[in-house]
């Protein structure tokens, strides 16, 4: 595995998490939950295995800046995780929305 990989994986991870423990934790201090709803990991799971892959597709390969001779520096590194973040966050924002809509249709 390389580096570029791992950090592909770790950043769309914690993007994810983030994702779904902040709207959680909101809702905790508000007190409109109790405890740990099963939907938030479900949808997390999912984002992230459909993240993964799409994540595969959109960077298959990682050419930071190798200007040194050791290759790319941690500043290409710093750029691909942030990258990868986003990615998992606004991945998993957009299959909890989606989520949200397809209750409103059924409900009706």
């Amino acid at each position: 595995m390389t580096t570029a990989f791992a950090i592909k994986i770790v950043g769309l991870f914690l993007g994810v998490v983030a994702r779904s423990l902040i709207p959680w934790l909101r809702k905790l201090r508000q007190g409109q939950v109790q405890g740990f709803d099963r939907r938030y990991l479900y949808s997390a799971i999912a984002t992230f295995i459909l993240g993964v892959i799409i994540t595969l597709v959109l960077f298959p390969q990682f050419k930071g800046d190798s200007s040194g001779l050791s290759g790319p520096g941690f500043e290409a590194y710093f750029r691909l995780f942030c990258l990868a973040f986003g990615f998992g966050f606004g991945w998993n924002a957009i299959v909890l929305e989606a989520g949200q809509w397809a209750n409103w249709f059924l409900s009706e």
